[in-house]
This record gives C-alpha cells, sequence and structure tokens, in this order.
C-alpha cells in the first residue's frame, strides 16, 4: 500500500510538472530558436551579399586566386564552416572549408546567384554556395540563459523532493503504520492500535481508529460471549436441534441431538440429512417446502429417521426458514421431536376406531375405507366385487330373553364360524348389532357369493350353544355386485342392505341378489314414511270404526278404531303398509295418539244414537305408546269427553307383552284399575302365550282370524284343529273370566259354529266393513233396525 500511495503522489507530481513546466520550457525554447534562427539568417544573408559583390569581376575575369582569397575570407566568420563557389560555363568550381566544419550533410546549405555588371548590363557568372549551422533548440541560448535555465531545474528538483519526502513523512508513515495494526487485526485476530500522534488530519485518523478499535473489541468480547452462550443454549436445551444449510447439508447438531440418534458430530456435519432418513420418507423431505403454504416461515413435516444402531423414530420436524425472516442468514433451524409413541398410539387409536371391539371385526367406517380400497383394486384388474348383507333373524329376542352377554356370545361364535368359509382376499365387518357385511373380491365373486350364501343359511341348521342352552337362528343376507348394481362403496352397501330388507319382507332365512324392483318398493316405503310424517303434522288420520256385535243377536256392543289415512291428492290409503313402515321408523305412537284421540271422539258421537250409548271403543296401543303419564292423559280425555273409562277397550299384541317390561306391566295395571278393559288381540299366533293370561290383567281375548277362516278352508284336517283351537281358546278364556271375539267372520257358516263353540262376540265383513264416522252414523241415525247387524 506504501509504494501505491507514494507513487500516485509521484504520479501526480509528475504530471502536474508535464502539463504546466514542460509546455512552458517547450515555448521558450522555440522562441529562443526561432530568434536564433532568425538572427543567423540575417547574417547570413549579410554575408552573401557583400560577397557575391566581391565576386562578380573574378568570375568574369576567371581569376582564380581572388576567388579563392575571397572565400578564405569568407571562412573567417563563425557562421561560415565551407564555402562553394562555380562559375556559369562549369570551367571553374572552387570549394574551402573550415578544417574544424562538421559533415556537409547537417549544415544547411545557402545559396546566392552572383551577377557581374558589364558594359552590356548586367550579366550571371556564377554562384556562391555557403554552409551554415541548423538553428537548434538551444542554439540561440545564451550563457546566462543557461544559468537561469538550470536554477530553475534545480528549484523544480528540490520542490519536488521535498513533496515526496513530505508525503513520505506526513502522509505514508502513518497509513504504514495504520495498514501494520489492520493487517496485524486481521492476521492475529487482536486489536492493533495505531502509535501516531499530530494534530493534522492523520492525527485524527489514528486516533479514530483507535477509538474504533477499543468499541469493536468491545463488541467482539459480547459477541463471543453471547455466540458461547448461544452455543452453550444449542447444545444445553433438551431437544433435538440440528440447523442445515440450503442445500440441506446439516450445518449444526445439538448434543442432545447426537445423544438421542447415536451419531458422533464429525459423521453428520456436512452430510446431506435425506441419507439419514428411512428411503421412502426422502421425497416427501426434499419436496417439503413445495408443499408449504407461501406464508409460512415454519414447516412440519413427519419422517421416519434412522438411527445410528438400525432403530427407526418417527420424528415431528418443524423448520423455520432462516432466509424467510432475515436477509443475512440463510438456511433453516429445526426441532426434531420423537413421536414414535404418539404414531403408534394413534395407529392403535386407528386400529380401534375401525375395529368392532366385540368380535375384532372391522367396524362400519373401516368396513367402507376396505371397500373403496376394494373398488379401486377392482377398477384396476376390471373385476368384480360381491358385497353380502347378513343379518340375524330374531337376535333381538336373544338379547331380551337371555341377556345381552348372551347375545354377544352369539355373536362370537357367529364370526367363528363364519371364518373358515372366507378366503385371505375377502373383507369381513360387523356393522352394528346383528349386522355383518363381507366384500368378495376376484373374477369368481359372483359364483363364490352364492356359495358362501348358502354355507351361512346351513350355518344355522346347528343351534348356537350358550351356557348349556341351544338357541336356534337364521340369517337374511342381501347381495349387490359391482360395477353392475352400483357405482360407488356407500351405493354398492346401500344396494345389498336394500337386498337383505327384502329377504326379510320375503320371510327372512334365506339370501336376495339385489334387483330394480327392491330399489321400487324402497321408493314406495319412502313415500309412505313422507305420507305418515304429513299426515300427522296435518291430521290426515281418522279413526273407521268396525263394529263388534253379540254372536248370537247380532247387535253392536263396541266398535274397534282402525286406523286410516285419507290423503288429499291420493285418497283413503289402505292401512297395512302404513302400520308396516310406521312400526319400523318409530312413528307408531304419535299415529296412536291421534287415532285414540279421533277414537274417544268418535265414541261420544255414537253414543247419541239410540241403542248404542253403552257400546264401547277397542284402542289399539303401540308398545311405544305405554308411557308414564298414559293412564293421567286417558283420565283426562275420557273426563272431557264423559265417556266411561269401562268403554275404553285397550287392544294390546304379543309385541307389548312378551318383553315383560315392568313399567308396560305398571301402566297397564293402572289403567285396570282406572276402569278400562284390556283385550289380548291375534291370541294364537306368534308366540302368544297362556301365561299372558295369568300374567296380565286382561279381559277379552280375540282370536286371530286365521283360525276363523281355516274353519271352512275345505281341507278337513285343518278345520278339525282350528275348531280344536278355537275351542280351547274360548274355554280357558272363560275359565279365566274373559269374554272371547272373533275376528275376521264373513260367512253365515262361520259365525254358525262360533255360536256352536261358544264364543261371545264376533267382527267381520259378514256383519260390516269398518267404515267413516259419518257413514256409520249416518246409517245408524234414524234406522233403529240398523242396530242389529244379524244376517
Amino acid at each position: 500500500m506504501t509504494h501505491s500511495v507514494e507513487s500516485r503522489f509521484i504520479a501526480i507530481i509528475s504530471g502536474a510538472l508535464l502539463v504546466v513546466v514542460a509546455p512552458l520550457f517547450t515555448l521558450f525554447l522555440a522562441l529562443s530558436s526561432q530568434q536564433a534562427s532568425q538572427s543567423i539568417g540575417e547574417h547570413v544573408d549579410v554575408v552573401m551579399n557583400s560577397n557575391t559583390q566581391a565576386l562578380g569581376k573574378p568570375l568574369w575575369d576567371l581569376d582564380l586566386d581572388s576567388i579563392s582569397q575571397v572565400a578564405q575570407m569568407m571562412l573567417l566568420d563563425q557562421m561560415v564552416h565551407a564555402v562553394q563557389i562555380n562559375d556559369t560555363t562549369g570551367k571553374l568550381n572552387v570549394f574551402e572549408a573550415d578544417p574544424g566544419a562538421p559533415e556537409l550533410n547537417t549544415l544547411e546549405a545557402r545559396s546566392q546567384t552572383v551577377i557581374y555588371r558589364s558594359l552590356q548590363g548586367p550579366r550571371e557568372v556564377g554562384t556562391l554556395t555557403i554552409y551554415v549551422p541548423v538553428a537548434s533548440w538551444f542554439s540561440g541560448l545564451h550563457q546566462i540563459e543557461f544559468a537561469f535555465i538550470s536554477i530553475f531545474i534545480i528549484a523544480i528538483l528540490t520542490v519536488f523532493g521535498a513533496a515526496v519526502f513530505g508525503n513520505r513523512t506526513m502522509v505514508v508513515r502513518p497509513l504504514t503504520r495504520l495498514t501494520a495494526a489492520i493487517e496485524a487485526t486481521r492476521r492475529l485476530g487482536s486489536r492493533h492500535h495505531v502509535d501516531w500522534r499530530s494534530a493534522d488530519e492523520m492525527g485524527r485518523l489514528a486516533k479514530s481508529f483507535n477509538e474504533m478499535q477499543l468499541l469493536l473489541e468491545r463488541e467482539e468480547k459480547e459477541l463471543k460471549r453471547a455466540h458461547q452462550q448461544t452455543i452453550e443454549i444449542y447444545n444445553l436445551t433438551p431437544a433435538m436441534l440440528f440447523s442445515l444449510t440450503a442445500g440441506d447439508t446439516v450445518a449444526a447438531v445439538s448434543d442432545y441431538w447426537l445423544l438421542a440418534t447415536g451419531y458422533q458430530r464429525e459423521e453428520v456435519i456436512g452430510q446431506h440429512f435425506s441419507d439419514f432418513l428411512f428411503a421412502a420418507d426422502r421425497a416427501s423431505f426434499e419436496n417439503r417446502r413445495r408443499h408449504a403454504m407461501a406464508q409460512c416461515v415454519t414447516i412440519e413435516i413427519t419422517v421416519r429417521f434412522l438411527c445410528k444402531n438400525g432403530r427407526i423414530l418417527d420424528v415431528l420436524i418443524a423448520e423455520a426458514d432462516l432466509g424467510a425472516t432475515t436477509t443475512h442468514l440463510a438456511g433453516s433451524l429445526s426441532v426434531m421431536t420423537d413421536v414414535t409413541e404418539l404414531k403408534q398410539s394413534e395407529f392403535r387409536n386407528h386400529q380401534q376406531a375401525i375395529t368392532d371391539h366385540l368380535t375384532g371385526l372391522l367396524n362400519r367406517q373401516g368396513f367402507e375405507a376396505a371397500l373403496d380400497r376394494h373398488i379401486v383394486e377392482a377398477d384396476r384388474m376390471a373385476t368384480q366385487l360381491a358385497c353380502l348383507f347378513v343379518d340375524l333373524d330374531r337376535f333381538k329376542a336373544i338379547n331380551d330373553n337371555h341377556g345381552h352377554a348372551a347375545g354377544d356370545l352369539v355373536l362370537q361364535e357367529f364370526v367363528v364360524r363364519l371364518q373358515p368359509m372366507l378366503h385371505e382376499t375377502d373383507t369381513v365387518s360387523r356393522l352394528g348389532g346383528d349386522e355383518f357385511a363381507i366384500v368378495i373380491a376376484g373374477p369368481d365373486a359372483e359364483s363364490r357369493s352364492a356359495d358362501l350364501c348358502q354355507q351361512i343359511i346351513d350355518m344355522f341348521e346347528s343351534p348356537f350353544r350358550i351356557e348349556g342352552t341351544g338357541i336356534r337362528l337364521s340369517a337374511s343376507v342381501g347381495v349387490a355386485f359391482y360395477p353392475q348394481h352400483a357405482a360407488t362403496a356407500a351405493e354398492l352397501l346401500q344396494k345389498s342392505d336394500l337386498a337383505m330388507y327384502a329377504r326379510k319382507r320375503d320371510g327372512k332365512n334365506g339370501a336376495r341378489v339385489y334387483d330394480p324392483a327392491i330399489l321400487t318398493r324402497t321408493r314406495e316405503k319412502a313415500e309412505i314414511e313422507s305420507d305418515i310424517e304429513v299426515g300427522i303434522a296435518a291430521n290426515w288420520f281418522e279413526a273407521h270404526f268396525q263394529p263388534i256385535v253379540g254372536m248370537g243377536n247380532g247387535i253392536p256392543v263396541g266398535f274397534e278404531a282402525l286406523m286410516r289415512l285419507r290423503h288429499p291428492r291420493k285418497g283413503l290409503l289402505p292401512p297395512a303398509p302404513l302400520v308396516s313402515v310406521a312400526e319400523e321408523n318409530g312413528s307408531i305412537a304419535a299415529i296412536g295418539n291421534l287415532i285414540l284421540e279421533d277414537a274417544i271422539a268418535n265414541l261420544n258421537r255414537v253414543s247419541r244414537l239410540p241403542g248404542l250409548g253403552n257400546t264401547y271403543v277397542a284402542v289399539n296401543f303401540s308398545p311405544l305408546q305405554f308411557e308414564r303419564c298414559l293412564p293421567a292423559r286417558l283420565t283426562r280425555m275420557l273426563g272431557e269427553g264423559g265417556i266411561l273409562p269401562a268403554r275404553l277397550v285397550i287392544e294390546i299384541t304379543e309385541a307389548v307383552l312378551m318383553h315383560d317390561d315392568p313399567e308396560i306391566r305398571r301402566t297397564l295395571s293402572e289403567l285396570h284399575d282406572l276402569g278400562c278393559r284390556i283385550a289380548l288381540d291375534d291370541f294364537g299366533t306368534g308366540y302368544s302365550s297362556l301365561s299372558y293370561l295369568n300374567r296380565f290383567p286382561v279381559d277379552i281375548v280375540k282370536i286371530d282370524q286365521s283360525f276363523v277362516q281355516s274353519l271352512l278352508g275345505g281341507d278337513t284336517d285343518l278345520e278339525r284343529k282350528s275348531r280344536m283351537l278355537i275351542e280351547g281358546i274360548t274355554t280357558i278364556s272363560h275359565q279365566m273370566q274373559c269374554k272371547v271375539v272373533a275376528e275376521g267372520v264373513e260367512t253365515a257358516q262361520q259365525r254358525q259354529q262360533l255360536m256352536q263353540i261358544g264364543v261371545d262376540y264376533a267382527q267381520g265383513y259378514h256383519f260390516s266393513r269398518p267404515r267413516e264416522i259419518n257413514d256409520l252414523l249416518a246409517d245408524f241415525s234414524g234406522h233403529p233396525s240398523k242396530a242389529s247387524l244379524a244376517s
């Protein structure tokens, strides 16, 4: 640096001399040279003019001695170094030169014609040529001028030397010391100071540099202390910290990271971080920034990390991009958290979430996900899928009669029997309760599904042994195929479900393959549900009355209130589909309450007719209607209508009694104590038991119409058995102090036989169809003979 500054200073001074002094000196020399040249020229002209006149006569006379004498006289002039004289005839050529004269080619030759003035006039007789020195830069200078020039040059050199010395002393030397201090600071790392004191700018520069060094030294100590503290925090933090460069190579790792992974620091620094990850996760780690949000400073990703001992950790990496928060840092700082146990817990929770705890099979959620995967695979392989929807028939009775623990054992036993029938590619699930679903995949799905359906049905030929008791069940199976019947997993499961319910409606214990007609019936059911919902809200339900008459005289003793729905557009809808759907979706209770209110109101109107003031109304009750508040509500309704409780007969079926619900038993007892009578409907079918007559307060037994219609069915054996059953029911009922009503009497012959058996009352088309209340009132009003419906 010293040489550079001094050289530049010398260059500046030299440039100034060249720019200012040199042109002036050159101009001075040029002017001196011009003046000298002019002076020489004038002197030479005088010499030549005077001598040409002196040579005129000798040249005319060809006087060689005179000519030579003139030439020698001319050489005496210090300006003339050589003389040459020629005549015009060429006979005479005189050349005289100074012995010390330089070469002629270095001299300037000047010539002039010699004229002789004769009597005949001026005549050219020859030529005079003299050789004089050429005027130079310094030829016009005198000795005094050379002295002044020398003094000027010495002065310039003195100033130049003083400037260089002053620059070296006042500038270069402090700069050299400053440079040495900087170089020492750079090489040795310590803060060196400049040993220079002066009151000028260099002194102030040295002082400022020394103060800056002191400040930097303090800040450097603080930075070292902060850096050391940062390193200690980095290493002592109980978290797996690591830093990456912009190229994802490891720049630093904490001690805790090394302790947790088992590596040494030299084994990881400079290595690409993805090299320590499970091979399948490396691509996702390298593409993590591509999938991160644009404004997201922190990136989180879960990958599998390979420890030095071969152990695989599930780790959550939270990475902060340093370049996104500051412009002078590149790379990232990350925290790696071991989430292996959390992932395992999540896996266990997921397995629990998709697994049925009782059977170990997939639950509905898991099955739907598996079905989606099967569909993707079936599309890829262009094969079929068969979905079997299995429902155990009469399973609810097991829970009710034997307890839920027994029901659970039956379900487990069913799964044990089912497993050997399945292939490895099949998927089975317990959807809930007693419903199961099975997926069969492969090109033979259709044939295998038929075989599996038959195997499942045959499975139930052997009773289930639960706590030493044999329990017999059956199954209803619905089958749907992909892609013939459905385009999605949900639709395939729904279609198999619809096929199963169609099998149940057809009598249970069998299999049914889905067909479009099932969907039609399902839509019809949905339409009925809609009609029921709107009908309840708009009060479209009516209680139609069918008379119950004395067997002998045909006089009405009561009426059965039968539910009807009068649709404003469809008219009067048949009751059977309505009841079936209402019992299934639970709306039967709301419908029953509407019919009860309408029946009591209609009985109040009928009571005003002659001969019908003591008739009763029999109303069918669903199990859902037996609420704790039912006795109080009936008391209020009967009181408002002025109806005695004995005129209300509550008809119940085995569905009400078979559960032996204490709440229902208590409610029935309260109603009976209130004065209402209890009728047991459809007696002799289903699971009807004579014990009902003993355990419940029954007043009336209604014989199912199937027995009545079999009295004259043409089958002698069936007629005989039906008569015996009716006789037995009638005898036992009378012994239990119960009245007997025969349902479905359609002919006089049936009536006659029932009279012989001793049945008390009858109802059926032989006497009257169910009638809308206004039509019924119109028939009986003003026609006392109508009071007797005997044929």
